[in-house]
Order: structure tokens, then C-alpha cells, then sequence
């Protein structure tokens, strides 16, 4: 005979100066399930090696602020693709057009901000070589 399984209780709410640590942890779980995402890994190392290159050839701070700034949106994005992808899946483990979309919608999110980046390292570069 089986025993039946109790569905999980919900942790009760944190307010205050816990809330505070509490949401620390959150996020940090969040960047460990992130990290097992290999686009996250990649977009991660590819941000770094920008950053670098930007550093390394002299490149104007804005150029760097911004390629910076769009590198840490795009892993953001990222998150939130994630997050979308998760919940598709929970409600809809069958394949589904409205599933597809959703998911399409959230990587063409990534892809923008990819070339966006792109675009802000080009005129970092461009402007770092004509000085």
C-alpha cells in the first residue's frame, strides 16, 4: 500500500531585515539554475571577453559603460526567457503553437539585445581606433 503524498507546504513570508537576506538567497538560486543554462554561460563568457577587448584597446568609458550596461539587460533577458521556458513547460509539457510562440518570443528578446551589444562593442572599437 502506498503512502499518499502530501503536496508542499508554502515557506511563510519574510518581511523586514530578513526579507532582505532572504531575497539574496533567491536570487543567488536563480544564478545557479541560470548557470546550468549553456546560452547563460556563453552570453556570460562572450560579455567578459567584450568588456576586455573594450579595456584592452583603449576603448572611450561610455563605450564600455554601455556595452556593460546592455550585457548585464541581456542576462537579465536571459533570466526571464528562462523563466518563460519553465512555466511553458509546466503548464504545457505537450507541444503547442501558443508554447512555441512564447518561447520564440523570449529568444528573439535575447537575440535584439545580442545585437544590440554587438552593435554598442562595434562603436566602441570604432571609436577606440580612431583616437
Amino acid at each position: 500500500m502506498q503512502t499518499p503524498i502530501e503536496p508542499p507546504v508554502a515557506p511563510d513570508k519574510v518581511t523586514g531585515v530578513k526579507h532582505i537576506f532572504a531575497a539574496t538567497r533567491y536570487s543567488a538560486a536563480g544564478f545557479l539554475r541560470l548557470w546550468g543554462e549553456t546560452a547563460f554561460r556563453h552570453e556570460l563568457l562572450a560579455a567578459s571577453g567584450l568588456l576586455i577587448v573594450l579595456g584592452v584597446i583603449g576603448a572611450p568609458a561610455l563605450a564600455i559603460l554601455s556595452v556593460a550596461i546592455l550585457s548585464l539587460v541581456t542576462l537579465a533577458v536571459e533570466a526571464l526567457n528562462t523563466a518563460v521556458e519553465e512555466l511553458v513547460d509546466h503548464v504545457s509539457p505537450e507541444w503547442s503553437l501558443p508554447a512555441k510562440h512564447a518561447k520564440d518570443m523570449g529568444s528573439f528578446a535575447v537575440m535584439a539585445l545580442l545585437f544590440a551589444t554587438g552593435l554598442a562593442f562595434a562603436a566602441g572599437v570604432w571609436a577606440a581606433l580612431s583616437i
